[in-house]
């Protein structure tokens, strides 16, 4: 594994447990998350919107 790649990879990591940091943030305080993290996550934004509670 080349280091840009090692590097690459360690900040794709960090990028993804923001989102998820933030996901969980929205949902604890009850508004709705950004789409670019629920889709960084993997999570369809449209069927979130479609889970009442939140």
């Amino acid at each position: 594994m080349s280091k840009r790649s090692f590097t690459r990879g360690i900040g794709e990591f960090f990028d993804i447990f923001g989102s998820a940091i933030a996901v969980s943030a929205a949902t604890r305080e009850h508004r709705a998350p950004r789409d670019a993290d629920l889709q960084r996550l993997g999570i369809d934004p449209v069927q979130f919107r479609e889970i009442k509670r939140f």
